[in-house]
C-alpha cells in the first residue's frame, strides 16, 4: 500500500508538469484525459500527504514525551492520543479512496424503463419510474434526453429509452438496474383489490471514450414510420430507425428525431452502450466469486425494490433497507436508498481489494 501511495505521489507530480506543457495545452483532447487523471488522484495525493504530515508530528512528539520536563511530556501525550485518533481517520478515507473504480463510473447513463407484467398498470408504473428518475436528474442539475419511446393506449410507458447527462449519472443510477415491484390499487381496480405489477429498469453507461467496433456487414438496418400519440408528423414520414446487430442478437430501435440520420446516430448511441454493457458483463462473469457478488456485476431478472403504495414504504432487497417515505421518494428523493447502496458496493470492494493484497 505504501508503495502505491508513492507511486501515485510520483504520478501526481509528474501531471503537474504535463499539464505546464504547451504541446498538452494546445492538445485538448490529451489536456482533457491529463485533466481527469489528475483529478482522480488529487483526492489520494493530499491524503498521503496529511497522513505522512500527521506520522511526522506523533514521531516528533514521542521524543517530547520521554523528556524530563513533565508538564511538556503530558501536553505530547495528549496531543499525540489527538494526533492518532485523526491518523486512523485519513487511513480509512485512504484505503476508500484506493479502490480500484469500474471503467464505467464516470460515463453518462442510458435508462431503459419498460412495461413488466401487469398490462396497463405495469405501463402506468413504468410512467411514474420515469418521473421519478426525471425529478431526482433535475435535483441533480443533470440533462435528460429522450431517445426512444412507445407509449399505451392509457398513456403508459410500453418501453423508454432516455439518455441522462452530468457528474456522477452512472456511477449513482447503475444500483437502478433490476425488477421493480409495485403493490397498489389500480386505477382501473373497481373493487378496490390491490393488484402486484412490475416493470425492469435497465441502465447502462453511455459509450464515451470506448472503442467499440461495430462493422457494418453485421447491421441490418430497417427504416418504418413512427408510431405515437398523434400529431402531423406521425406516420407521414418513414423516419424511424430500427438496428439489428447479427452477432449479439441485439435490436435497438429509436424513433424521436425528425429525421432518419438523426434517429440512426442515436440508434447507433444505444447499440454502442448495449454492447459495452455486454462486454462489461462477461469480463464480470470471469472474474472472482467475490467480485461477481458485488452491487451492480448483474442479476438484473432478480427483484431489487418493492413499492407498497397502501403502506407507504419502499424496501430495497439488496440491502434490506425500508423506508416510509414512499411519497417523497417518487417526487425524485430517492438519495435515501441510493447512498446507501453505494456504501454497500463500496464496502464489498474493500473487503474483496484486501483479500487481493
Amino acid at each position: 500500500m505504501l508503495n502505491r501511495l508513492e507511486e501515485i505521489k510520483t504520478r501526481f507530480k509528474d501531471l503537474e508538469v504535463m499539464m505546464t506543457k504547451p504541446e498538452i495545452i494546445s492538445n485538448q483532447v490529451q489536456m482533457t484525459k491529463i485533466s481527469k487523471e489528475y483529478r482522480n488522484l488529487e483526492n489520494v495525493n493530499v491524503l498521503w500527504n496529511s497522513y505522512q504530515n500527521i506520522s511526522n508530528e506523533i514521531n516528533e512528539n514521542k521524543e517530547l514525551i520521554d523528556s524530563e520536563d513533565i508538564d511538556m511530556s503530558e501536553l505530547a501525550s495528549s496531543e499525540n492520543e489527538e494526533l492518532e485518533k485523526e491518523l486512523a481517520k485519513i487511513y480509512e478515507e485512504l484505503n476508500l479512496a484506493l479502490i480500484p473504480k469500474d471503467a464505467t463510473d464516470e460515463a453518462d447513463a442510458i435508462i431503459e424503463i419498460r412495461a413488466g407484467t401487469g398490462g396497463d398498470e405495469a405501463a402506468i408504473f413504468g410512467n411514474d419510474l420515469l418521473r421519478m428518475y426525471t425529478r431526482y436528474a433535475e435535483n441533480q442539475k443533470w440533462k435528460m434526453n429522450i431517445l426512444s419511446s412507445s407509449y399505451s393506449e392509457t398513456g403508459g410507458i410500453k418501453e423508454i429509452v432516455v439518455e441522462i447527462s452530468g457528474e456522477g449519472t452512472f456511477s449513482k443510477l447503475k444500483h437502478e438496474s433490476g425488477v421493480h415491484r409495485v403493490q397498489r390499487v389500480p386505477k382501473t381496480e373497481s373493487q378496490g383489490r390491490i393488484h402486484t405489477s412490475t416493470a425492469t429498469v435497465a441502465v447502462l453507461p453511455k459509450s464515451e471514450e470506448i472503442d467499440i467496433e461495430i462493422k457494418d456487414d453485421d447491421i441490418r438496418t430497417d427504416v418504418f414510420h413512427s408510431g405515437g400519440a398523434g400529431g402531423q408528423n406521425v406516420n407521414k414520414v418513414a423516419t424511424a430507425i430500427r438496428l439489428t446487430h447479427s452477432p449479439s442478437g441485439i435490436v435497438v430501435s429509436c424513433q424521436n428525431e425528425r429525421s432518419q440520420l438523426q434517429n440512426k446516430i442515436q440508434a447507433m448511441e444505444i447499440l454502442k452502450s448495449k454492447l459495452w454493457d455486454l462486454e462489461i458483463q462477461k469480463q464480470q462473469n470471469e472474474r472472482s466469486e467475490a467480485r461477481k457478488s458485488q452491487v451492480g456485476s448483474g442479476g438484473r431478472s432478480e427483484k431489487i425494490r418493492t413499492y407498497n403504495y397502501p403502506q407507504g414504504r419502499i424496501t430495497d432487497h439488496r440491502i434490506k433497507l425500508t423506508s416510509h417515505r414512499l411519497s417523497e421518494f417518487m417526487d425524485g428523493l430517492i438519495d435515501e436508498i441510493i447512498e446507501p447502496l453505494m456504501k454497500d458496493e463500496q464496502a464489498k470492494k474493500m473487503i474483496s481489494n484486501k483479500s487481493n493484497e
